[in-house]
């Protein structure tokens, strides 16, 4: 029972910072409403006092009224003008002056209902209730910290009045505490509650965006997402900047399928996957693109003949690839596309790089040829 009632007023710290967002900025609407609230109310009370009463300032207590009336208008304009004037500055001091309003106000509640019942014990406590529910209601804060704050308010109003209340005020006023404390607590464990289910939310969608962009047999992108990529990229190409792009063949691979099976050749597949993210270890995106094609995006290293040396490299070697006891040597023939200028779409390197790989295949396996997309083209 005492870890359940712990897990009830706790917020996980995975969502700690979010729950602290999400509080600031509930917190910053009501806030205005209860500050604009205010100033209708204050107005309205300086007024019935300046020009309705025949009295006006003229007796103690119509000053008394008029100062707390006056006082809570000023809090409520500090309060949205500091809100205001901070509504860039860390979170921490956004919620400092959002909890600081909060208890100017409440704080306040209590000085004018305590003033009510010194004058008139038979006054009732509707001022210190509707401040303790309406807050209760309007301001998020952490389970714990409701159950401090109301309970210390409650304390101190009672503290303070209950020399001045019938036992059956002083229940009927424990009760209102009561629920309203555990109207607060419940709203925080219900944003809790909320924010845990929109992160799991968030990571399942995320995982289906990521089985979406997946090729399911060797975890590289499928050849819509790589194509995507391939798009960002360039959209975002500068003129100060170069990216290569390489279409890989697997030589024979038809041969490893038709003599062996499927699953010799999908075994083939997901370990080619592999050391082509090992040789291009700064590729910025690698997909599988068809059958046994595969395609790898990168930052040019140097120019055209540099790309064209290294991508030589990894075709003309000799692919040591073991299944079931047997041994499969493979070499790749690779087309590439050296591309040094902005402007260029995604088809014309996809057919410059399909171009280039099919020159390589008829001048044999293990070659890779380049074409270059620049400026002066």
């Amino acid at each position: 029972m005492p870890n359940r009632i712990q897990a009830f007023f706790a917020i996980p710290p995975a969502i700690r910072a979010e729950f602290w967002k999400d509080s600031m900025q509930k917190n910053r609407s009501s806030l205005w409403i209860i500050s604009i609230m205010i100033f209708g109310m204050e107005l309205f009370n300086i007024a019935r006092v300046l020009f309705f009463s025949t009295s006006r300032l003229g007796t103690l207590n119509n000053r008394i009224y008029f100062s707390l009336y006056c006082a809570l208008l000023l809090g409520a304009a500090i309060s949205l003008f500091l809100q205001h004037r901070l509504r860039n500055a860390p979170m921490r001091a956004q919620l400092g002056i959002q909890f600081g309003s909060v208890a100017f106000f409440f704080l306040w509640h209590i000085l004018l209902n305590l003033y009510d019942l010194r004058r008139n014990p038979t006054a009732e406590s509707y001022v210190f209730i509707s401040a303790l529910v309406g807050l209760a209601m309007f301001i998020q804060m952490p389970a714990a910290c409701s159950a401090a704050f109301y309970t210390l308010g409650y304390l101190l109003f009672m503290g303070l009045a209950s020399r001045y209340l019938e036992m059956g005020a002083i229940i009927n006023l424990t009760i209102v505490a009561v629920v309203a404390t555990a109207i607060s607590i419940t709203r925080s464990h219900h944003t809790v509650i909320e924010l845990l289910q929109r992160r799991e939310i968030h990571r399942i969608n995320e995982h289906l965006l990521q089985l979406l962009q997946k090729d399911p047999l060797t975890g590289l992108l499928n050849k819509k997402a790589f194509q995507d990529c391939g798009e960002s990229v360039l959209g975002k190409l500068s003129s100060m900047e170069a990216v290569v792009f390489f279409m890989i063949d697997v030589d024979d691979f038809k041969l490893v399928n038709d003599q062996y099976g499927h699953p010799c050749g999908d075994s083939v597949l997901v370990e080619m996957g592999r050391r082509i993210q090992a040789f291009f270890p700064d590729a910025r995106y690698i997909g599988r693109i068809g059958g046994d094609e595969f395609a790898v995006i990168l930052p040019a290293i140097g120019d055209s003949a540099s790309m064209q040396r290294i991508g030589a490299q990894f075709a003309k070697e000799p692919h040591v690839i073991s299944w079931e006891g047997k041994e499969f040597h493979l070499q790749c023939s690779m087309g590439g596309a050296w591309i040094g200028r902005p402007g260029v779409s995604y088809q014309q390197v996809y057919r410059e790089i399909d171009s280039a790989l099919y020159e390589a295949k008829q001048g044999g396996k293990g070659r890779c040829c380049m074409r270059e997309i620049s400026g002066e083209n």
